[in-house]
């Protein structure tokens, strides 16, 4: 009788949230995340909260602790928008002389000070802009295979003033100091299957990583379709392959995002229906979490946060 009341439960549970499904303990978050041509905000249960319009394709995205919203609006601008969608603050960048080529940006960050950081491929740097637009710091980043659209992706400013930044083209991750110098690099492998092209094929087109406060990066391979960590002196030490998980199989790893306890929040675009978007991992590989809302989303959630987790997310 108690099986047939938890059976009951728990099919009710599905049925009233459909986008939020959890295995092995009761987890709730509110997910923003763009796709299908919005920027949008749902709720623990699936419902829209907030939604604006924007037709462009956003590999980074930041819920500010104001409120407001950080998120690109074309190839070369991003802004912050009120939740009344008013647009408060705006950086477009353009090409830095001689290179007169084309400009994107894949990642950018509200840094504590005000300013924000902005990774600019083409010009092949990463700057800091101040709240007038002011460029205040320039750092060169070193890129093997110039790419205007393959640079780099996810980049985040560490708590030592560094810069980790993802170059999706060159397949590495690098870490520069305040001046541009290179002082550590991982680059990600095959391991030990066959390129194949796309973002459902499998080679190293890097995507995000962060780093831990142990001092070790965890790293989402983009379509090198695994999550691996990895310690200072380049060991991996924790790792989650392509098909280990039950029920998931991984296809373009793009988001990363950790949770005081350890665990870890895993963004798997181009996944197709039959896989989360979105979902939560412990340490010892056990899925608490799955995100799966086809009505809102689709096959390609590059950029997302998930919000009201407990402590600090570090993304």
């Amino acid at each position: 009788m108690k099986l047939m009341i938890k059976l009951k439960f728990l099919f009710l549970a599905a049925t009233l949230c459909p986008a939020l499904l959890h295995a092995n303990e009761t987890v709730t978050y509110r997910v923003l995340a763009a796709d299908k041509g919005k920027v949008t905000i749902v709720n623990q249960k699936g419902e829209v909260e907030w939604s604006v319009d924007n037709r462009f394709d956003c590999h980074d995205i930041s819920l500010l602790p104001n409120g407001n919203v950080l998120m690109p609006v074309s190839n070369t601008k991003i802004v912050e928008m009120a939740p009344d969608k008013t647009i408060v603050w705006t950086h477009e960048s353009k090409p830095k002389a001689p290179y007169a080529g084309k400009i994107e940006i894949h990642g950018f960050q509200r840094l504590n000070d005000g300013n924000t950081m902005i990774a600019e491929t083409g010009n092949r740097r990463i700057i800091e802009v101040d709240k007038e637009g002011k460029i205040v710091k320039e750092i060169p980043i070193t890129v093997e295979r110039p790419d205007s659209h393959r640079d780099t992706r996810r980049v985040r400013k560490l708590d030592n003033g560094h810069y980790l930044a993802c170059h999706e083209g060159d397949g590495a991750v690098r870490e520069y100091d305040e001046t541009g110098k290179v002082v550590w690099t991982y680059k990600l492998d095959l391991a030990g299957r066959k390129s194949t092209p796309g973002h459902q094929g499998h080679g190293t087109q890097v995507f995000n990583a962060i780093r831990l406060p142990n001092g070790n990066t965890v790293i989402g391979g983009g379509n090198n379709n695994r999550v691996i960590e990895v310690n200072p002196a380049g060991d991996i030490v924790w790792s989650i392959d392509d098909k280990e998980l039950p029920g998931i199989q991984l296809f373009s790893v793009t988001g990363i995002q950790a949770l005081p306890n350890g665990n870890l929040i895993v963004g798997n675009s181009h996944a197709g229906p039959a896989n989360p978007q979105i979902f939560e991992v412990t340490r010892d590989k056990k899925v608490v979490w799955q995100f799966k809302d086809w009505k809102n989303f689709g096959n390609d959630i590059c950029a997302q946060q998930v919000l009201d987790t407990p402590g600090k997310l570090l993304r």
